[in-house]
């Protein structure tokens, strides 16, 4: 396991992924690192043409992925504080599985084993999911103009795809904790107590790793 304090947060489009990112790295005092969105200029044409520009848009997201795990190796993050990043590189494989072609796939996924190889690995992953109808509304409030062309069947399929997803990495890396937080039950940006309880229940779970010298403080 990654022996610098490295969190992410994870779920699909809308669920509120940079929010708690960002109120973590707050509560916490840990550096924020936020994945590179509005800066991929295929993104637009992703969401009106899904088969055109899927590989273009992957790939763009992979590199600077790749990027900024390489910076946390490396050490150019201020080293003296852990870090928590509104993404797991992992992603880039349910949205690549999902949206390119076989050929393109294979081609993509013997890329992505290659640069991530001995990148750092979370110590938490925190896992937002919420149904559909609280997933469209969220992307609705933030009001994204690169949003708006987003298929709602397009959501509801990633939704489980993050699910599965999930569910195969408990399987894959049991000494890696996953916090899952239901966004239909939790308001964490609205109701302060939500916040506060999630809070909790991440510092319960950092301080668990703490005492079994899983990550260093």
């Amino acid at each position: 396991m990654n022996q610098t304090p490295f969190i992410t947060v994870e779920g699909p489009i809308g669920v509120g992924k940079t929010s708690l990112a960002k109120a973590i790295s707050d509560h916490f005092q840990y550096t924020l690192l936020k994945e590179i969105v509005d800066e991929n200029p295929f993104l637009g044409k992703f969401y009106q043409n899904i088969d055109e520009w899927s590989f273009q848009t992957e790939m763009f997201f992979l590199c600077n992925r790749y990027k900024q795990l390489e910076d946390i190796k490396n050490g150019y993050l201020d080293k003296q504080r852990p870090v928590v990043a509104d993404y797991h590189i992992l992603k880039n494989l349910i949205f690549a599985e999902r949206t390119l072609k076989k050929n393109q796939y294979e081609k993509y996924l013997q890329i992505y084993q290659v640069l991530t190889r001995d990148m750092p690995v979370p110590n938490v992953i925190i896992y937002l999911h919420a149904s559909l109808d609280t997933i469209l509304k969220r992307i609705q409030m933030r009001g994204r103009e690169i949003e708006k062309n987003i298929s709602p069947a397009y959501l509801e399929q990633l939704s489980s795809d993050y699910e599965l997803s999930m569910t195969r990495f408990e399987q894959s890396y049991p000494t890696i904790p996953v916090i899952r937080f239901n966004g239909d039950d939790l308001d964490f940006v609205q109701n302060k107590e939500d916040l506060i309880y999630m809070l909790k229940v991440i510092a319960e779970t950092i301080n668990k790793g703490v005492e079994n010298n899983e990550f260093a403080k």
